[in-house]
């Protein structure tokens, strides 16, 4: 780990009350390490802008495994980024939806193009891209 650098901060005291609430509630022990994840949380967004940036994340999905074709279809097109796709969970949540979670670790290009592609099929009623990082870049 590298050396601790201590630096002070100017900052309204009604922000700085509101801040105090919000990682109490979060369950942070200070604001330091509150503070270091807002960092690493604007760092993690900045990898994703660079699209050639290799990057990680998941591929969230609700869907209705009962219409016609769209399980088949899914598939299909989880084979068609395949090496994208470190792996997949698929749950069963009542008699008609399905919620299916796939880790996804590559090119942020590709795998957003992967995430719109699978969100966007008709059947599916909600996905979600939720994005992080391979640590490589957040010492």
């Amino acid at each position: 780990m590298a050396d601790l650098v201590r630096f002070g901060v100017s900052i309204n005291e009604d922000l700085l009350n509101k801040f105090d609430s919000l990682i109490v509630n979060k369950g942070y022990n200070n604001r330091s390490e509150a503070i270091r994840d807002l960092i690493r949380n604007q760092l993690v967004e900045v990898e994703w802008e660079n699209e050639k940036e290799e990057v990680a994340g998941t591929v969230t999905l609700i869907y209705d495994h009962h219409v016609r074709g769209l399980s088949d279809l899914l598939v299909e097109l989880q084979h068609d980024f395949y090496e994208l796709i470190l792996s997949t969970m698929h749950m069963h949540l009542d008699h008609y939806n399905c919620l299916e979670v796939l880790s996804v670790k590559g090119i942020a290009k590709d795998v957003r193009q992967l995430a719109e592609r699978l969100i966007s099929v008709k059947g599916v009623k909600h996905g979600r891209l939720t994005i992080t990082s391979t640590g490589k870049n957040l010492d």
